[in-house]
């Protein structure tokens, strides 16, 4: 059931039942579109019915035709983009909820797969990431999103969703929308949570009070969304006549649409000015145990190893350090060329063993190819035969990625920023816990190809380069650089300008 919707009387309230040409003040109603019930009808007539060539042939070409009309009647309709949330009962028990997500009235040119990207307090590590895919008829397999409401206070809960279309030789394309989830109070009752939020998204409403009666009677057809209260002795009776259609009945769960909004993306252009998925910030003149090198990463497999001058398998180059300072022989060489993967799963950011000597997290071994996800203030041992070769501990696990500082004697040289590539995190940044060290450091993010610094008070951007100047940005002290490479102190040791190869330690180049 629908308003009228005539354009010469766009003032007109009366509604209209589906199958119905006009109002019931005469307003006449353009046709609706076939429903995906009668499209699903037409191709399973069209697989069941005659398998004679020529009938084949003309059945699939009506469903064909019928699915080219349906397009064709959404795009001239203006059907908008829109996101379908079904399955919230804010009554779970223990407060464990999934949502199930569907993409509907979305561009027929858009990307076969799209990222959507969910930030909300109530999602674990604060984001999810994950992929919507076409299937064959040409919509878009559900997602499910899992969270827990458990130990949140009562109130209403904002999740705000990102949905990107990224193909090669098609234009970057991005839709918003943000929805509430009410989380109810422990002695709230379901007529408390039907009036804050139920009723809100519900087209038509029956109420019978104080002993009265209200009858519904409608012509099965199209989508109708009716909300039916009895009270106070009152009785409603809902008659749904139709006797060869489809009646979907639900009294537990929630379902709603949400419009998707178009964002405006940068043209090519206006990216990023230099590029990167590995660089680093250097700090000439550390103060207050402050780092001399945040090395920043923004890859999906984040490969922590053995440092190695030439072919290294790693990315994040590790060496030992001693009283005297960098050691890359020595015990550095009982670290694995790939020790450990860090990428983000199902359950957040998650640790993977991949080498031959073991890892120890909070001084247990995980086993080898069992990921174990993250948390914020975790201890990471390489090696798990020999201590104190490098210690590390998570300092913060952010919704877009994770910092990790040194518990050796290499806290002073380095911490490492592990992000995920054309990730933002949106402003104002959910919250997370982070330890002292990490929350003085600056907000770094990558999206559009580099690195940005993020002013976590006015929500500025500024693209991180070598000919960026960082004297203003917040948290970072007035004599640091950005270096194109996450190791610029190895610079001089490869193009051979430390005499022969290897001979300066890479503590003393540090500030060459």
């Amino acid at each position: 059931m629908k308003k009228c919707s005539n354009p010469d009387h766009p003032h007109c309230t009366c509604w209209v039942t589906p199958g119905e040409s006009s109002c019931t003040a005469g307003h006449s109603q353009a046709a609706s579109a076939p429903t995906s019930y009668d499209l699903l009808t037409a191709v399973r007539s069209a697989r069941s019915g005659p398998q004679t060539p020529a009938a084949t042939q003309a059945a699939t070409q009506a469903a064909a035709e019928m699915v080219a009309n349906y397009a064709t009647a959404m795009r001239s309709s203006g059907a908008r983009p829109q996101l379908h949330i079904s399955g919230f009962d804010p009554r779970a028990a223990g407060g464990r909820q999934t949502l199930k997500m569907e993409l509907r009235g979305m561009p027929q040119d858009c990307a076969p797969q799209l990222a959507i990207h969910l930030q909300s307090e109530l999602i674990p590590n604060g984001a999810s990431r994950q992929q919507f895919s076409r299937v064959l008829q040409g919509g878009w397999r559900p997602l499910f999103v899992e969270f827990s409401s458990r130990g949140k206070e009562h109130g209403q809960y904002q999740i705000r969703a990102e949905i990107l279309s990224q193909a090669t030789g098609q234009p970057t394309r991005k839709w918003e929308c943000t929805f509430v989830i009410l989380v109810p109070r422990l002695d709230a009752t379901l007529t408390d949570i039907h009036r804050i939020f139920l009723s809100t998204h519900k087209n038509v409403r029956v109420m019978a009070d104080d002993a009265s009666i209200a009858r519904v009677a409608a012509q099965g057809g199209a989508s109708m969304d009716i909300d039916v209260t009895a009270r106070n002795a009152g009785i409603a009776h809902l008659d749904l006549g139709a006797p060869q259609g489809k009646v979907d009945m639900g009294f537990t769960t929630i379902a709603w649409d949400e419009d998707l909004i178009e964002i405006d993306l940068p043209h090519a252009g206006e990216s990023h000015p230099h590029p990167s998925t590995a660089a680093s910030i250097v700090n000439a003149a550390p103060e207050g145990g402050a780092q001399r090198q945040i090395r920043l990463f923004a890859l999906e497999d984040c490969v922590l190893g053995r440092h190695e001058l030439v072919d290294p398998e790693a990315d994040v180059l590790l060496t030992h350090f001693s009283e005297n300072g960098q050691d890359t022989g020595g015990l550095t060489r009982r670290l694995s060329g790939r020790h450990a993967v860090i990428r983000r799963g199902k359950q957040g950011f998650e640790i993977e063993d991949v080498s031959r000597y073991g890892l120890l997290l909070d001084g247990v071994w995980p086993g080898k190819h069992k990921p174990v996800p993250l948390r914020q203030g975790m201890r990471i041992e390489m090696s798990a035969s020999i201590k104190g070769i490098v210690v590390l501990t998570v300092s913060a696990v952010m919704p877009h990625g994770v910092i990790l500082h040194r518990l050796d004697q290499g806290a002073p040289a380095e911490c490492f920023y592990l992000l995920m590539p054309e990730t933002h995190p949106g402003y104002p940044m959910p919250r997370f816990a982070a330890a002292p060290n990490a929350a003085a450091l600056p907000l770094l993010m990558h999206h559009s190809g580099g690195f940005w610094h993020l002013d976590q008070l006015t929500g500025k951007e500024t693209a991180l380069a070598p000919s960026a100047s960082l004297e203003r940005l917040s948290r970072l002290p007035k004599h640091t650089r950005f270096a194109s490479e996450p190791y610029p102190e190895c610079w001089i040791i490869r193009t051979g300008g430390a005499g022969q190869h290897g001979t300066l330690p890479l503590h003393d180049m540090q500030t060459a």
